[in-house]
């Protein structure tokens, strides 16, 4: 039950943790953008999410009609992935206007034991104690990312804090839904046909609920240079971040996913120290190390899997090889009483036609 850094030098955890963090940064830049948009009096959540999915449904589409393959998952699944992630983004995006941003980070930890729960029941993912040991240290991190917003008094409370933590809380349900169901679709089907249909469906569920909530919204938004910038800023981050998302769940999992995503509010507080000058509370840096204390533990387990994994299908190997043998050797047998018999029948033949011929 040690740990040991060998078990982090394989490529797997490697490329896993690097990815997360790459998505972990373009969740932070998305988060940015959306800021931007808020302070100039934007407030059209889905319409800022709709042209990812144009993009996806474009350039993945494309490429799935120049392959010409056939659907490897039924249809009517990505209507239903469709419907829940745009709901999801729509929520979480929702929830802001309700209630602190204190609030949303505390509550958006609710994907996490979401999404181990339905990958234990759904996808049947076993998660040994160091696991769930690296998901609770992950999520002490973020804790005390809270404790230390209400330390240095940086928090509203918010129009309605009822109201907006539910809609974090039903938008984090979402997400965990959303993340298993690629996890899935991924490994059963194929990244590009999940991304073609996902932004297909996406896009015109997307469409539908914007003519329908926000059509007035768009009508008085002044396209400038500063407003269109950060929404295509936030448009190409989403499917940047949709692109290589499926990388990550085939390779590490779902529940590897959203733990990376807890570290977008330490790079965000970098970016408030760095680009903006900002004075932060010391409590940021501990959380900041917990987060990754806690990624390297739950990444750490890999090698072991991996390994219980290899050592099974080795066995399998070699009973089929031990089967492959016995076989062989009842064939064999086989053949040589039939040679003997026919031998013996030929002996026969011939004894036979030698008498006749006396």
């Amino acid at each position: 039950m040690g740990f040991s850094w060998k078990e982090l030098c394989t490529k797997k955890t490697l490329v896993g943790l690097v990815l997360g963090q790459f998505l972990s940064l373009l969740i932070t830049s998305t988060g940015f953008s959306s800021s931007e948009l808020s302070k100039k009096g934007i407030n059209a959540p889905t319409s800022q999410s709709a042209l990812n999915y144009v993009l996806l449904a474009i350039v993945y589409g494309s490429l799935m009609l120049y392959r010409r393959q056939p659907l490897k998952a039924k249809w009517y699944y990505y209507v239903i992935l469709g419907v829940v992630d745009v709901e999801a983004n729509f929520l979480v995006v929702k929830a802001y206007q309700y209630t602190s941003i204190t609030s949303v980070m505390l509550l958006d930890c609710w994907s996490i034991p979401s999404v181990m729960l339905l990958t234990w029941l759904f996808l049947s993912t076993k998660y040994r104690f160091k696991k769930i040991a690296g998901v609770l240290v992950c999520v002490a991190g973020l804790v005390m990312v809270v404790f230390s917003d209400v330390h240095a008094g940086d928090r509203s409370a918010g129009s309605n804090p009822r109201k907006g933590d539910a809609l974090i809380i039903a938008g984090a349900t979402l997400y965990a839904v959303s993340n298993v169901s690629e996890e899935y679709l991924v490994k059963n089907a194929n990244r590009v046909e999940l991304m073609s249909m996902l932004g297909l469906f996406g896009a015109i569920i997307s469409a539908i609920q914007v003519s329908i909530f926000e059509r007035n919204a768009l009508k008085s938004i002044h396209w400038t240079a500063g407003v269109t910038l950060p929404f295509v800023g936030f448009s190409l981050a989403m499917f940047l971040f949709y692109s290589f998302v499926p990388i990550l769940l085939k390779r590490n999992g779902s529940t590897m996913l959203n733990l990376s995503l807890l570290t977008s509010d330490m790079w965000a507080v970098l970016i408030r120290i760095f680009a903006y000058h900002e004075k932060v509370d010391w409590m940021y840096f501990v959380a900041f190390a917990a987060v990754a204390v806690g990624l390297v533990i739950y990444s750490g387990g890999d090698r072991e899997d991996d390994q219980k994994r290899a050592d099974v299908a080795d066995e399998n190997v070699e009973r089929s090889k031990r089967f492959d043998e016995e076989a062989c050797s009842v064939k064999t047998e086989v053949t040589r009483k039939n040679e003997v018999t026919s031998g013996s029948n030929s002996a026969w033949k011939n004894q036979g036609n030698t008498e006749i011929a006396s």
